[in-house]
């Protein structure tokens, strides 16, 4: 916990060793840590009737940086010794040259817990995982005969940090993270077709081995692969569009969360950039990052600069009030981090990143929105998308989509995209339903080149005008 002695993960390295090399690195800087990570992994996959894969992976290292303004020196490595840790603080003292900053003061202490420390990867032995996954495999197989093939994944991992500052405060974070994933392909009369279900989060791995959980997610893929076998091709046109709740906030995620993350709104990059105070969305909107949820995939106690994770509002009532922070962003725009300063690993730097990024909900029956959709697609499964935050423009293909006419949800349609901005997309909401729910745990964001676990949410959302891209003649 926060509180407590610095020791990075083992006695290789001792308190004062570490604090001579950062504070040799950041002499004169305006900000700088040392990241220290230990993690293990794993993960078993089976495929078509057999263990396709199944991995152990077990990582240690540091990573070290000093900040001046707005350069950042960064250094890591794998060698936890006193010697790599002063080769490291004369790299990242690059970055600060002469000196002459100010040094920011240390994140406020917490002692808040938000998951287990319990390591997941010990909930079960070996041979149970294994047998999980392949009475998923028979399960699957028996629930309808045009199962032609089954894949199930167990993921389990454990991440220790441990955070040091010049000032010798030192924070701790235990982080696990479980997963189950299924794939199910289905074939009748030549055609083939796939749906997929997973979830997961910060918690014991012994939840998704429960015989009710797993046939629970056996049975939403096999149904989600039935629906797209008799899917018709999506039409294609401008439309009005009704976004399911939970996963479908995948959208928002990537429209709207990415272009109010801290750095491209201090860059000028975000089409959001100079809009603070300003309406963006249409009433009643209201928008939050939110890291303090127990048990949740994006869920961090403290963020990988030591600031307390924070549920930031974003957006209130349809007014920009709010942008997602790590430290060296918020000094430099005059405001308090929001602990989202966030990395994939003890290699790669901070930077503002998502938690769990979720829209409030609304007052309206779920059932009545789609009842006053005239023609319209009702779409409550997304697959990938590309997002460019200069402009907010997507592209998101559904993986569960259905036509709508005088109100009435028909036939699943397949190949159906959303195309749109954020920024427009926001001010053409029309109806936010009471129904808000998060996804099931199985969000990862992308950013530079790092991989973080993030999770969505919204409520049932009617968009208006949305062009929508399909294959129907």
């Amino acid at each position: 916990m926060p509180d407590a002695p610095f020791r990075p993960l083992d006695t290789r390295i001792d308190a004062e060793s570490a604090l001579r090399a950062l504070r040799r690195a950041t002499d004169g800087a305006d900000d700088g840590e040392i990241f220290f990570e230990r993690k293990r992994s794993e993960a078993i996959t089976f495929d078509d009737g057999r263990v396709k894969n199944a991995a152990y992976d077990a990582t240690e290292g540091f990573g070290l940086r000093a900040v001046k303004g707005e350069v950042s020196g960064y250094a890591h490595s794998t060698e936890l010794t006193e010697a790599a840790l002063l080769r490291a603080a004369d790299t990242a003292r690059l970055a600060v040259g002469d000196g002459g900053g100010t040094m920011a003061d240390s994140p406020p202490a917490t002692n808040r817990h938000l998951y287990t420390d319990n390591d997941p990867m010990t909930d079960a032995p070996f041979g149970v995982k294994i047998d999980t996954l392949r009475e998923i495999d028979a399960f699957a197989r028996d629930l309808d005969p045009r199962v032609v093939q089954v894949s199930a994944t167990l993921a389990a991992s454990i991440q220790e940090v441990e955070i040091l500052r010049a000032d010798g405060q030192s924070v701790r974070d235990v982080r696990p993270m479980t997963r189950l994933n299924v794939s199910v392909i289905v074939e009748d009369q030549g055609r083939r077709e796939q749906g997929y279900h997973g979830s997961g989060g910060r918690y014991a791995l012994t939840g998704l081995l429960d015989r009710t959980h797993w046939e629970a997610t056996t049975r939403e893929a096999l149904r989600i692969a039935l629906v797209n076998l008799r899917a018709e091709p999506a039409p294609a046109g401008i439309m009005d569009v009704v976004l399911g709740p939970g996963w479908p906030g995948i959208l928002l995620h990537e429209a709207i969360g990415h272009g109010l993350e801290g750095d491209f709104n201090r860059k000028q990059t975000s089409a959001f950039a100079g809009l603070l105070g300003q309406r963006i969305a249409s009433p009643g909107i209201t928008v939050l990052d939110d890291g303090t949820l127990p048990d949740r995939r994006g869920s961090i106690s403290v963020d990988d600069e030591g600031t307390p994770s924070n549920a930031t509002t974003l957006i209130e009532d349809g007014v920009l009030v709010g942008y997602m922070q790590d430290r060296q962003n918020a000094r430099l725009m005059g405001v308090a981090p929001t602990g989202n300063g966030r990395r994939e690993s003890y290699a790669h730097p901070p930077m503002p990143r998502m938690t769990n990024t979720y829209m409030m909900p609304g007052n309206e029956d779920p059932s009545s929105i789609l009842a006053g959709l005239d023609d319209g697609l009702y779409a409550v499964g997304f697959g990938g998308g590309q997002v460019d935050i200069t402009n907010g423009k997507f592209v998101f293909s559904c993986t569960e989509a259905y036509r709508v006419k005088n109100g009435k949800v028909g036939a699943p349609v397949n190949g159906a995209t959303l195309i749109g901005d954020g920024a427009t997309a926001l001010q053409k909401i029309r109806a936010v339903g009471n129904d808000m729910a998060l996804d099931p745990g199985i969000g990862n964001c992308g950013k530079a080149g790092q991989w973080v676990p993030v999770g969505v949410g919204q409520p049932t959302l009617l968009i208006g005008g949305l062009t929508v891209g399909g294959s129907a003649a």
